[in-house]
Order: C-alpha cells, then sequence, then structure tokens
C-alpha cells in the first residue's frame, strides 16, 4: 500500500519541483504554493460532480457511444470541466496573490494547481489498480496534466501584464489546455470503441494518443523557456528602477 501511495505521488512532486527549481529571478513564498496545491486537489471535487451530470445526458444523446459521444465526452465532459475548474482556482486565488509579480508566475501556480489535482487523481487510479498503471501514469497521464498546466499558466501569465488583452490571453490558454486535453484523452477512451477496434488496434489509438501528448509536451518547454526570458527582463528592469531611485 505504502508502495503504490509513493508511486501515485512521486511524478507530481517530481513536476512540481522541477517547475519550482526553473523559477529563477524571484523565488514564490511556499504557502501560496501550498494552498494553490491544495486548491487543485479540491478542484477534483467540483470536476468529479459535473461529468457525473453531464455523462448521462451525452450519452442520452448518442445512445451505444458512437464516435460524436466519445468526442463531446474527451472535450467537454473531462476536458472542459477538469482544465475549467483548475483555472477558476487559479484566478480566484494566485492570480489575485501579490506573490504574482512575474510573467513565470503564470506557469508555477497553474502547474501547483494542475499537480494537486493530477496528483491526488493518480491515487485514486494507482490505488484501485495497481503498480502497472501507476507506471504508465507516471509517464503519460500526470505529465500531460503538467504540460496542460503550463499551457493555461503561460497565457495567465501574459494576462497578468497585458491587461488590455488580459481576457484574450485567459481564454486562449484555456482552450488550449483543454483542446490538448481532449486530443490526448480522445484517443484513449475510444479503446472502449467496440465497432471501432474492429478496424484499429489499442496500439494505434495508444500512438494517436501520443502526438497532442507529444505536441503539447514540446510547446509546454518552449513556453517555459519564453516565460523565463520574460521574468529575466521583467526582474532586471524592476532592479535597475529602484537602484536609480
Amino acid at each position: 500500500m505504502l508502495s503504490l501511495l509513493a508511486l501515485a505521488i512521486a511524478p507530481g512532486a517530481a513536476i512540481t519541483v522541477y517547475i519550482y527549481s526553473r523559477d529563477k529571478y524571484d523565488r514564490e513564498p511556499l504557502k501560496p504554493l501550498l494552498i494553490s496545491f491544495l486548491l487543485g486537489m479540491a478542484a477534483t471535487v467540483p470536476a468529479i460532480f459535473i461529468q457525473n451530470k453531464l455523462k448521462p445526458v451525452v450519452y442520452g444523446l448518442f445512445p451505444g457511444g458512437n464516435l460524436w459521444y466519445y468526442i463531446l465526452l474527451s472535450f467537454i465532459v473531462v476536458a472542459a470541466s477538469e482544465e475549467g475548474c483548475k483555472f477558476i482556482m487559479l484566478r480566484l486565488y494566485a492570480y489575485r496573490h501579490k506573490a504574482f509579480n512575474e510573467p513565470f508566475d503564470g506557469i508555477i501556480y497553474s502547474v501547483m494547481v494542475s499537480m494537486g489535482f493530477a496528483t491526488l487523481e493518480n491515487i485514486g487510479y494507482v490505488l484501485s489498480s495497481g503498480f502497472t498503471t501507476g507506471i504508465i501514469r507516471m509517464f503519460l497521464s500526470v505529465p500531460s496534466h503538467g504540460a496542460f498546466a503550463v499551457l493555461m499558466g503561460y497565457h495567465t501569465g501574459l494576462a497578468k501584464f497585458d491587461k488590455p488583452r488580459g481576457i484574450q490571453h485567459m481564454i486562449k490558454g484555456v482552450l488550449l489546455a483543454i483542446f490538448f486535453h481532449g486530443a490526448f484523452d480522445l484517443f484513449l477512451l475510444l479503446q472502449n470503441n467496440l465497432y471501432l477496434k474492429q478496424y484499429v488496434s489499442n496500439w494505434l489509438l495508444l500512438a494517436g494518443a501520443l502526438i497532442p501528448w507529444f505536441i503539447a509536451i514540446r510547446m509546454s518547454i518552449k513556453s517555459i523557456r519564453m516565460h523565463e526570458d520574460l521574468s529575466k527582463r521583467h526582474f532586471y528592469k524592476n532592479n535597475n528602477s529602484i537602484t536609480e531611485v
């Protein structure tokens, strides 16, 4: 039991430490980081509630589970509910906190919220399904949550320091997270479609899921580097202003 619990917690903890280590210019205080992580855990409650309410509705519209059922299930029921709940936690707490004072903070706090969500979700999956599920989710599901969070956080960071276009930045970040989350889940969920599996193997569907996963990872790495550069310029600009005064 303890080994499974450690396996479930490890990937989220590793991503959290990695992102925190990239905050080189104005390290965030631990309290808002911890609160953001806990808010991410709390976000699982409304997300599950929304999913439980919407899933029967979608199945009622498309009984038998055809392709449209899986598209709506992936993008609306799962991705939109989860990324939407994460964003609400990010926007209502960290975004308004005084410690959110540089562009890179959007990524840090978004990842903290997402890793809280993903860690609690991962504990449930691993304890119920075992070691193999934990290993698979370590390399696929939890990193994907991290990548979606970086994309959302990148644009949230832009919104904080570009007020005239703040709403557009935030909408773009949420939509990117939902799109890649939904595309990743769609190919995995299609493995449950018995009709499709007559023609397409599980391995091919897994390969399809890895395409948005890979693109999101690449985009998140680029976003981290871009915001590191923005935060560096923001840091030295403010320090120079203070020195001159």
